[in-house]
């Protein structure tokens, strides 16, 4: 087992990286504070893990919460199946909510301990590759409205992070895909080694070669973590971890949520950064190419959806977290391996991405 530290001051907290972590009591039991805790999950991932995490609570005074399974049930409406769930059990501002599940249930489960007595204590056990490599990571919590993804949420931290290897065995191709998309996404804002790497052992990766998963998604973590220890609440350098995620929430809300992976829009999004980052005259048609080549060898997406033409992908993008006073700020890429934190964008060489991008 791996343990690495997010260094936060007294919210400092570890992130737990394994094989067969779900099985040891250990590591949960000393990140709960009291008896009372709430196990949040869906149903697709109950019936595989929901039993061997109940293993390590026995004395304790548990209740669960199984929502349905999609980004398109990340909603207000959801969470408040949790609190009526703790409400019903009478639970203090003492519980502990664990969420078990991919970027959906940890987002939902976060701002649920976030919003719950104002605060309870969180743990995040995440089962899919790209929940463990990023979303599980640095406290970002929060729900979907029509008009825009994760726009309604808190920072909020955890009290750990538990990443066991073993259940990405369960992991569909598909989600197993998105979530290398959020591991390219390291290599390309700060860490051009690892790009390369990834480029000379995607092959690996995607055949779930566990020395090369592990390694993946420590750097990635490592990566993730020294970024949120240096800006908690994305006022500098965090925002580089958006790069392509302007583009990419445009794309899940235009085409409706749950129709896009998020790792797949990611893909598409960040395709269309580099596009415009060589207009910017910072890539080059190589360095473009090999961006491409990578996500392609993913068995990602990388073409954006024809029925968001460039108008709505405009009117999409205005609603995002990093625009200031209606202008449309976005991360791109000075090279391979350095992303720049948000920038104004021309909205002349941003409409041509938009309309010539993937569209000849």
């Amino acid at each position: 087992m791996k343990k690495l530290l997010v260094e936060l001051g007294d919210r400092s907290y570890p992130i737990y990286i394994g094989s067969g972590l779900l099985s040891q009591s250990e590591l949960f039991v000393k990140h709960i504070k009291s008896k009372q805790v709430v196990v949040v999950t869906n149903e697709t991932i109950a019936p595989l893990y929901l039993d061997a995490v109940l293993k390590n609570l026995q004395g304790y005074i548990v209740a669960t919460v199984i929502l349905p399974d999609g980004e398109q049930f990340k909603t207000l409406d959801y969470v408040t199946q949790i609190f009526d769930k703790l409400l019903a059990c009478k639970f203090s501002r003492n519980a502990t909510l664990i969420a078990l599940g991919g970027g959906v249930i940890g987002d939902m489960g976060g701002f649920a301990a976030a919003c719950y007595q104002r605060g309870i204590s969180f743990l995040q056990i995440p089962t899919t590759l790209l929940a463990q490599v990023d979303s599980s990571v640095g406290g970002k919590t929060g729900v979907n409205h029509p008009l825009g993804k994760n726009m309604i949420g808190a920072f909020y931290q955890p009290q750990c992070v538990i990443a066991d290897a073993d259940v990405l065995d369960t992991l569909d191709e598909r989600q197993l895909a998105a979530g290398l998309a959020e591991v390219i996404k390291y290599g390309l804002i700060r860490d051009a080694e690892f790009f390369e790497w990834l480029e000379n052992n995607i092959d690996a990766l995607l055949a779930r070669d566990k020395q090369a998963l592990a390694y993946a998604i420590e750097r990635s973590c490592i990566n993730k973590a020294e970024i949120v220890a240096e800006d908690e609440t994305e006022t500098g350098i965090r925002a580089t971890l958006n790069l392509g995620h302007t583009f990419g929430h445009a794309i899940e809300t235009g085409a409706g949520y749950g129709k896009y992976l998020h790792g797949e829009a990611v893909a598409i999004g960040t395709c269309q950064a580099a596009d415009l980052s060589k207009r910017k005259g910072w890539l080059n048609e190589e360095d473009v190419a090999r961006i491409i080549a990578l996500f392609k060898k993913t068995r990602l997406p990388v073409q954006p959806p024809e029925q968001i033409d460039s108008d709505r992908f405009l009117e999409l993008m205005a609603v995002d977290k990093k625009n200031v006073d209606g202008q449309i700020r976005l991360i791109l890429l000075q090279k391979i391996g350095m992303a720049t934190l948000p920038v104004d964008i021309d909205r002349a060489l941003l409409e041509m991405t938009l309309k010539t991008y993937g569209r000849r």
